[in-house]
């Protein structure tokens, strides 16, 4: 398995692990890194870190086609973005929350984004709308203090999304759900992970950065 780095990453003063193993893979390597912020009265207030990880191996055949694309191109490639999210691999997000928020607002969020997503597809019914309840409700009781990690497990056997909650980082507080919401589980993946419309802009452009490396042409022998 190709691995992305060793050392303990810093992000915004969190540390992500190099690898991260989930009950249904093998280890994942740290992809990629960034932030979720938003400007008020320019001032940059940051709420999360992100930390993307992923089995190289299992990734890389899914998207040969962009092979030699710099990562600036990559970043503008909706399609490329697209084929990463429908990939069957597994993928682990580790979100540290870095200015605290009620689980209710973030909910919503998550919802809304969701929904408005699934909506413009003309795949919003029901059975959609139940799978996002399920997280708004899971959410909505919580309160994220600094160093809260939320975790969202995407496993290449099924598509799914299993949701996880620790406050404070703290084992004994663990708490989590599976959407089993197929349209629900990719638009989630999407959100994060997904090209010009990723909520998180430095993340989507570490992906793209980090992925060119691995898509790059080895030189022509002399």
């Amino acid at each position: 398995m190709g691995t992305v780095g060793t050392e303990v990453v810093m992000v915004d003063g969190i540390p992500f692990p190099p690898q991260i193993t989930t009950s249904s893979s093998s280890p994942l390597s740290l992809l990629a890194h960034g932030i979720t912020d938003i400007e008020i009265h320019f001032l940059q207030i940051k709420f999360t870190a992100i930390g993307v990880y992923i089995n190289l191996e299992d990734i890389l055949p899914h998207i040969k086609n962009w092979k030699g694309k710099t990562g600036d191109e990559l970043v503008q490639d909706d399609d490329f973005f697209d084929a990463l999210v429908t990939a069957r691999a597994d993928k682990f997000l580790r979100i540290v929350v870095i200015k605290e928020i009620k689980g209710s607002q973030y909910g919503v969020q998550v919802e809304s984004a969701i929904r408005d997503r699934l909506a413009e597809v003309d795949k919003y019914e029901e059975e959609e709308e139940a799978a996002l309840d399920q997280v708004v409700q899971f959410f909505q009781s919580k309160y994220f203090k600094k160093d809260s990690v939320i975790t969202i497990n995407f496993p290449a056997t099924a598509a799914i999304a299993e949701i996880g909650l620790s406050i404070e980082g703290k084992e004994d507080s663990f708490s989590k759900i599976k959407v089993e919401n197929e349209n629900v589980a990719e638009m989630l993946q999407k959100w994060y992970l997904g090209g010009s419309r990723g909520v998180s802009p430095t993340t989507i452009s570490s992906i793209a950065n980090s992925l060119s490396t691995h898509l790059c042409v080895p030189p022509p022998s002399p």
